[in-house]
């Protein structure tokens, strides 16, 4: 039997995975999906796929299984290991759901060259994402610390 599992990542005790929680349900129900098992984990984005839940999630799951995510940098913020977090659920023909991109690769379907560019795209943006606020935060610590 296929099962629906919405996975979520925080990187600190200082956030909860409520909102993240509350985007899955609301898309699942909106889509005739139920989600059957929750992935919660509490890591930051640099540390392993092991670290993250990751590893084990991929190997659990089998054809035809859903993955839904609230958006890319949950899985991950390099565009390297998103990719090929993609890759080996479309290997698997597991329907992989990103809610914020807009992303549906069903399973079964080929993974057509548009959808690894979007998923490349994204998962870029990602990356220079955390790159700015690592950079902004950095800045703003120097700032501080000539004042």
């Amino acid at each position: 039997m296929c099962k629906t599992i919405g996975y979520l990542r925080v990187s600190t005790h200082k956030q909860d995975t409520d909102s993240q929680k509350t985007g899955i349900v609301s898309y699942c129900r909106s889509n005739g999906l139920e989600v059957d098992e929750w992935v919660e984990v509490e890591v930051s984005s640099r540390k392993s796929l092991k670290e993250r839940g990751i590893e084990d999630l991929l190997s659990s799951l089998k054809k035809g299984d859903v993955l839904v995510v609230s958006e890319l940098s949950r899985l991950d913020r390099s565009i390297q290991e998103v990719v090929e977090i993609v890759n080996r659920l479309i290997d698997k023909k597991t329907r992989f759901v990103s809610i914020k991109q807009g992303l549906d690769l069903k399973a079964g379907d080929e993974a057509d060259m548009q959808s690894k560019v979007m998923v490349t795209m994204f998962s870029l943006f990602a990356e220079l994402e955390r790159d700015l606020i690592s950079m902004r935060t950095k800045n703003g610590l120097a700032r501080a610390k000539q004042q």
